[in-house]
């Protein structure tokens, strides 16, 4: 089959790129090719948001999937997210368009964007290497509170940001330009023309990208070329396999992109039963799960910062396998099961049941992660997520712990503990879970559980945490979730939490 073309919209233009290689970064392909050198390459590795742009597709075939709204930022027909170039690879571009720094277009008379006047006006700028990458993600932000006709509060624009690091203006400055755009002359993004560029994009045969990238359109066309082609790399969102090519310079051959099958971004209750697609964004991902369990929220708001949320998908998160991931603890407390497909053959699996070793798993050679199953919690669980780390916001962990526990009165009737950056893999505390199940749900219980912690866990010194450290917190978080779900004088956010009293 002869490859297409990659044609994406940049700049008021269809771009054409013939013969690409797979990996090319869109930064590099800003800066070199494009020569749009406003979009910086700060850490290349999607944590430092230097690099964030902006990336729109047709709102109709982006949107939103069934039963949860999207949580990309629709303006004008369009769909925006933002995301990191440096772990971006071009062709995934196709069919979509690119905006840059160089896209926030003066007001009328010349004069900057509301976004650029006012990082100038709050002196929200030093050396000015992340100052692109902040201005595209507050431009998003006020692309979309433009569209709704709201403004964001500081926190919020705090959350919007938790994707961009500044290492010498810091961040109060910032934040005032955040609030400060929205008093100056409006300017808001013309989409029209983006629009229709992109409308005459559609028309597509193949599934073959410039080469060693095929990009299926469907499900069952996915199945057959992972079927065909076991050794591929499969590509999701690229937040991890970014990484693999920029850090550890490794060559990965063919590539099969499963960014463009619509099937697997749906996220449906079926019945009790949330079905989220394993293609679908991590950011809507969360959303689900947080609006169906809202102490889920701050777990939501500090997995990654949003242009990695934006980018990435949790089916990715899930099979890929990490043992300081956040989303497989929260899905093994809550019972997940996964959707396995090899060609026209599904199968499912427990999550908990997945994992093998270190970044190993129960996947066979040609088969894939579908979709992930989350059973509605019994109105009986309680269900919490406490995630440890150096910083706040965009960090890894040192431990992420998911705690349910289902009382029958005041005794504990199940409980599923699952524990991230305590062992080579995600995995449930399974003597901790039995010091509880049967027993009065009481302090002593709680301690009883602590006890017991040791025998399942044997955690590594790091550079995140010390085992001592890694021990003696988790520990502390089971004490915590009792005190919060504790029968009699439940402690609620304001007494554990500063950002809830904040």
């Amino acid at each position: 089959m002869n490859p297409e073309p990659i044609r994406f919209v940049h700049r008021g233009a269809v771009v054409e790129v013939d013969a690409a290689d797979p990996t090319r970064s869109v930064l590099a392909w800003l800066r070199e090719d494009a020569h749009c050198t406003g979009t910086k390459e700060g850490c290349n590795e999607g944590d430092c948001g230097a690099c964030t742009v902006i990336v729109a597709e047709l709102a109709e075939h982006a949107g939103p999937p069934v039963g949860a709204a999207a949580r990309a930022s629709v303006v004008g027909g369009l769909s925006l997210r933002t995301v990191n170039a440096c772990i971006r690879f071009l062709p995934t571009l196709h069919g979509k368009a690119l905006l840059s720094v160089e896209d926030l277009q003066p007001i009328a008379g010349g004069g900057l964007h509301p976004v650029q006047q006012a990082l100038v006006d709050a002196h929200g700028s030093q050396c000015g290497f992340c100052t692109p990458g902040f201005a595209m993600s507050l431009g998003l932000c006020y692309e979309r509170h433009g569209e709704a006709g709201t403004r964001p509060t500081r926190a919020e624009l705090a959350d919007e940001l938790a994707g961009n690091l500044c290492r010498c203006t810091g961040y109060r400055p910032i934040l005032d330009a955040g609030q400060r755009m929205f008093e100056l002359p409006r300017r808001r993004l013309d989409t029209a023309p983006i629009v229709a560029l992109l409308r005459g994009l559609q028309a597509r045969t193949g599934t073959t990208l410039g080469g060693r990238f095929h990009a299926p359109r469907t499900l069952a066309e996915l199945a057959a070329l992972r079927e065909a082609k076991p050794e591929a790399t499969l590509l999701a969102g690229g937040t991890d396999i970014g990484l693999w090519v920029n850090k550890q310079l490794r060559l990965l051959g063919e590539i099969v992109h499963l960014g463009g099958v619509a099937e697997l971004k749906r996220i449906e209750w079926q019945g009790d039963t949330l079905r989220i697609g394993a293609g679908a964004p991590l950011e809507d991902a969360w959303h689900a799960l947080a609006d169906a369990i809202p102490p889920l929220a701050e777990v939501w708001r500090r997995f990654a910062g949003p242009p990695v949320r934006h980018a990435g998908t949790l089916g990715g998160n899930v099979a890929n396998g990490s043992p300081i991931g956040d989303g497989a603890p929260v899905l093994i407390a809550l019972g997940a099961s996964l959707v396995l497909r090899k060609g026209a053959r599904q199968r499912r699996l427990p999550l908990d049941a997945f994992y093998v070793d270190y970044m190993k798993n129960r996947l066979e050679p040609g088969e894939f992660v579908e979709a992930i199953d989350v059973p509605r919690p019994a109105p009986a669980t309680a269900v919490r997520a406490y995630k440890l780390s150096k910083r706040f916001d965009c960090d890894i962990s040192a431990v992420c712990a998911a705690l349910a526990v289902t009382l029958d009165g005041e005794t504990v009737r199940d409980a599923r503990f699952a524990f991230g950056g305590m062992a080579g893999i995600v995995k449930r505390a399974a003597a901790a879970e039995a010091a509880v199940v049967g027993r009065p749900w009481t302090e002593a219980t709680a301690r009883a559980a602590m006890a017991a912690l040791p025998s399942d866990f044997t955690p590594l010194t790091d550079m995140r945490a010390s085992a001592s450290y890694r021990m003696r917190a988790a520990q502390n978080l089971l004490m915590r979730l009792w005190l919060e779900t504790r029968p009699a004088a439940a402690l609620g956010p304001g007494a554990t939490s500063i950002w809830a009293v904040a």
